[in-house]
């Protein structure tokens, strides 16, 4: 598992959400809070931006956490993901 701080964290998911946008040549203003089905990303999309999530911070999403309230926003992504990170230094 990756150790980063939520600012780093909010920005990986950020450019891996802009790099989706771009392959699929959809201009966007992605902020934090914009509901990313209102962007454009379909659920192929979101697909591709959870296994690019566990492979940038180097953890297996769980099941349960695979929920379309925790990705519907990068700001819900990070949330998830930050808890994630405390788990493992808890651990």
């Amino acid at each position: 598992m990756k150790r980063v701080s939520i600012a780093e964290a909010q920005s990986q998911i950020l450019a891996l959400v802009e790099g989706i946008l771009q392959q699929n040549s959809i201009r966007a203003d992605v902020t934090p809070q914009a509901h990313l089905a209102d962007i454009g990303l379909t659920s192929m999309d979101l697909v591709g931006l959870m296994l690019g999530v566990e492979a940038e911070f180097d953890f297996t999403i769980s099941q349960t956490d695979l929920t379309p309230e925790n990705f519907k926003s990068v700001d819900a992504i990070v949330r998830m993901v930050s808890s994630y990170i405390q788990q493992s230094k808890a651990a």
